[in-house]
């Protein structure tokens, strides 16, 4: 019986039926550079936004917004709007989630050890504020072999010749090269 448990829940946990309860970003010390309080949080982002991106949870497969998308562009974090992935590295995984083989700027994305649910997985946050985006796994595609799976919660889409949110021009604006 034990055994059946632990399969259901593994198989629960690959097809995204079980969330991901760990510790909140802002109890665990930090040095990104964007810094705000759980209120300011939970003002600039909607409800499943914060649980995905600052109580790192996880959407169900095949329930979000940009798993399926194959229009150009880029995608940037909803917390920040700084640019995290283009759809030149994305590709269909078939796990139900956005996935992409490398980050847009190998700095735009932290990785960090995940052990939770008695699993060792690769958190993957954002670089500039620590915020939950999904998991990286070793079973991608040439040339890098990563699967970078993210929430669609996470991210906000802006295609090729779209004009880009308030959110990415601020990032924009305090991260000019």
């Amino acid at each position: 019986m034990k055994l059946s448990l632990a399969l259901m829940f593994s198989l629960a946990c690959i097809t995204g039926a079980c969330q991901t309860e760990m510790t909140s970003q802002e109890e665990q010390p930090s040095t990104y550079p964007v810094q705000k309080t759980v209120d300011e949080w939970k003002e600039i982002l909607s409800e499943k936004q914060f649980y995905v991106l600052r109580q790192q949870g996880t959407e169900y497969a095949f329930s979000g917004e940009y798993w399926d998308n194959k229009k150009k562009g880029i995608y940037y974090s909803a917390a920040t709007g700084q640019p995290l992935f283009s759809s030149e590295h994305k590709f269909k995984s078939g796990t139900g989630w956005p996935s992409f083989y490398q980050p847009i700027e190998e700095d735009a994305v932290v990785e960090i050890a995940d052990r939770s649910h008695g699993m060792v997985r690769t958190e993957v946050v954002d670089s500039g504020s620590g915020s939950h985006l999904g998991h990286v796994f070793n079973d991608g595609p040439a040339p890098t072999g990563l699967r970078y799976c993210m929430n669609s919660a996470a991210m906000i889409f802006v295609a090729e010749g779209e004009e880009v949110p308030d959110i990415v021009k601020e990032w924009q604006a305090q991260n000019a090269k």
